[in-house]
């Protein structure tokens, strides 16, 4: 069977997705320079005083439309932090035409995450971007209880029974695929565990029909899906004509074939699986009605890509971080051999989460780089927070990433230190919503437990082939000019570990 390989697949697109770069900035420009009159007037119409209301914070602009977007485009976090430092916890800024209020701490973000969906909305804000990916009648395509049922049938299938059989699955995808990488080397390890994720999420979550055809062609595919989370995708039109919207739209199409052909081959089988498209099969709604085809084909991309970027974001930053921290690397292997000994026996459910260590290394990896910079809701109805009002049309945002690096939460909030989360929240105090890698309250991630087992798996796995340096430049810089914070230049050294 071909398997995904480590050479020019997704690095060509990657290569691609910069060259149009140009072509995004411009049509951005283009737009820019149209909309901003009509934007700004409307701007003045809309805005009347507040009376005795207290707005938030605004931080000032000199420049119309566009306001902070370059310096927050930039150093995303070093602005935010600086605002915080300066204004508070709750402070509104101004990016292309749209006002942006950040909740900062765990008092601010309270707001959001006990908020109700009428009130802070999901899907005005994310259905641009999940919808030309995922498909019509999925996630944020669909109105909100309709949603919710969604997601009870993906979490259905996302079970400790599962995830039992997923362990040995995921680590025969591990060790089958770095069998390429031989005994030493160089290699983006980004670009690897970015296919293996796609490989072990197929095997555990779509069956043997779609992991059967999983081939570099089939990868590319996904790789131009992906391309449809992109910040020209969130802030430029539909009807732009980028490259990139159209290799979205046209893979899109084809992995939903895919997925049509690998229902219709279970069907007719009269076979059933264990595993995420049995469950969708089998589901229906509260009024009775099975889902569709199109239905399970977009809740099966949904899941995979929005579960590939947390799982090798991730597991890249993990294994940076371990490569950099050589005590800690040890410790981690040495974890391996204390609970397997020293002929690291086959891993389990149950021994996995044995795994304390290596489990509060993935913990403080999601704190110093989780994967998702800001959360957002479009606020519906006026909101009150720590004095503040918050007037209808703001895009209220929280930050994982700045509320996990607050100075007055985190002790030596900057530096690397699994064993912080010996306590049961890590941070200086047992704040709430301080730690929220995978968000929290009404607005909880239902992939959380399943990358906790995937990653934990890989890594583990990982450790037991390899040990790792930093290669040529070093630790990456993290590339902000992605939606999902992805390391830049991620070239790590490694060298087979003696039986």
């Amino acid at each position: 069977m071909e398997t995904v390989n480590t050479g020019g697949g997704y690095s060509g697109a990657a290569m691609e997705q910069l060259q149009e770069a140009s072509i995004g900035t411009l049509a951005l420009l283009t737009t820019t320079a149209v909309l901003t009159v009509t934007l700004l007037a409307r701007k003045m119409l809309a805005e009347k005083p507040q009376g005795d209301k207290r707005a938030p914070p605004h931080i000032p602009s000199t420049i119309p439309y566009l306001g902070h977007a370059v310096s927050f485009g930039l150093s995303p976090l070093e602005f935010l932090l600086a605002a915080y430092e300066k204004y508070g916890p709750v402070f509104s800024f101004t990016m292309v035409g749209k006002t942006f209020t950040y909740l900062v701490g765990s008092d601010a973000a309270a707001l959001m995450f006990n908020s109700k969906n009428e009130n802070l909305n999901a899907e005005e804000v994310y259905n641009k971007l999940t919808g030309p990916v995922f498909g019509k009648g999925v996630a944020y395509d669909v109105p909100h209880p309709v949603f919710l049922e969604q997601k009870k049938m993906l979490k259905t299938g996302l079970n400790i029974a599962r995830f039992r059989e997923h362990i040995p699955m995921i680590v025969d995808e591990t060790e089958e695929y770095f069998k390429r990488w031989g005994n030493s080397g160089q290699k983006d390890l980004f670009q690897a565990m970015s296919e293996l994720i796609i490989l072990t999420a197929s095997s555990c979550l779509h069956g043997p029909e779609i992991r059967s055809i999983m081939n570099e062609a089939v990868a590319q595919l996904y790789w131009e899906l992906d391309g449809g989370f992109s910040a020209e995708a969130w802030l430029l039109p539909t009807w732009v004509p980028l490259p990139s919207f159209k290799k979205r739209d046209v893979a899109h199409k084809k992995v939903k074939q895919i997925f049509y052909n690998a229902i219709q081959k279970r069907r007719e089988s009269n076979e059933t699986h264990d595993d995420m498209l049995q469950t969708l099969l089998d589901s229906t709604y509260k009024s009775g009605r099975h889902l569709t085809d199109d239905e399970i084909a977009g809740m099966m991309i949904g899941l995979l890509l929005a579960g590939q970027h947390t799982s090798s974001t991730t597991s890249t930053w993990m294994a940076f971080f371990l490569a950099q921290n050589k005590e800690i690397q040890d410790n981690c292997f040495e974890e391996q051999q204390s609970l397997f000994g020293k002929e690291l026996a086959p891993l389990d459910y149950d021994s996995l989460k044995e795994c304390s260590y290596i489990e509060r290394c993935l913990k403080e990896t999601l704190r110093l780089r989780p994967p998702i910079m800001t959360m957002m809701r479009m606020c519906k109805t006026e909101q009150t927070v720590l004095g503040y009002t918050i007037p209808p049309g703001h895009q209220v945002c929280v930050s994982p990433t700045t509320n996990q690096k607050l100075k007055d939460m985190w002790e030596d909030a900057a530096t690397f230190n699994p064993d912080r989360f010996l306590s049961k929240t890590g941070a200086v105090s047992d704040d709430k919503f301080i730690y929220i890698p995978f968000g929290a309250g009404r607005h909880r991630c239902i992939g959380e437990s399943f990358a906790y087992v995937q990653i934990k798996t890989i890594m583990s796995t990982f450790l037991r082939l390899f040990e790792v340096e930093l290669g040529d430049p070093g630790f990456p810089e993290i590339n902000y000019a992605t939606m999902i914070h992805t390391p830049l230049n991620p070239i790590i050294k490694y060298k087979k570990r003696q039986s």
